[in-house]
């Protein structure tokens, strides 16, 4: 049954190098933040979040639906509760 992996494989490198140049200017993803992993074994880690603060975007001068419109996630819910990680996300 995965007598055709190494061709499915290459049919989706193919695919994807073909959509990054039909989209070339544009990211193939949303712009995501820089966030810290909650709990004691994971606090050392950074991972991408889910959507900027609206006090990032305010900082970085965008409005929250201007920044919706061209590919940057926006979190209403997330709190900025530390100044690095701010500093590193407005920056």
């Amino acid at each position: 049954t995965w007598f055709n992996q190494p061709g499915r494989k290459q049919r989706r490198r193919r695919n994807r190098s073909e959509k990054a140049a039909a989209i070339f200017p544009r990211p193939l993803k949303s712009l995501k933040p820089v966030v810290q992993c909650p709990t004691v074994r994971y606090n050392a880690k950074t991972r991408m979040g889910r959507g900027f603060t609206l006090a990032e975007l305010k900082a970085a001068g965008l409005s929250a639906t201007y920044a919706r419109t061209i590919g940057i996630s926006v979190d209403h819910r997330r709190v900025n509760r530390s100044e690095e990680s701010f500093a590193r996300n407005v920056a």
